[in-house]
């Protein structure tokens, strides 16, 4: 072989060497970048999932503390009917107060 032409070959090979170490170093350091961004965005999902149920819980809460299912009770029991387990949508008479019903309401929580 030439010496000429072995010279050729080498510098070819290792212009196509450097081409190819600086196509893969923009690669690496956009990978960086996507995975720096989807690192971001995992946390800002994950805090929004979080806010979100603080706002749900929230709006199941109301001013006075009651759940959504208990509000629902309270509004039968204010209808005047039991919401108790002993006399559940029997009619309460002249508005009588029931301990049972309002320990369901307003018991624990």
């Amino acid at each position: 072989m030439n010496p000429n032409d072995l010279y050729e070959k080498l510098r070819d090979l290792n212009h196509k060497l450097n081409e190819t170490a600086s196509e893969f170093s923009e690669l690496h350091e956009e990978m960086i970048h996507l995975m720096e961004k989807n690192a971001e965005l995992v946390i800002e999902n994950q805090n929004l999932r979080e806010r979100l149920k603080t706002i749900n819980r929230k709006e199941d809460d109301s001013e006075d503390g009651l759940s959504s299912s208990r509000k629902n009770l309270e509004k039968l029991y204010h209808e005047g009917f039991h919401v108790c387990n002993d006399y559940y949508g029997k009619r309460r008479e002249d508005g009588e107060e029931c301990i049972f019903c309002t320990e369901i309401i307003y018991g624990r929580r």
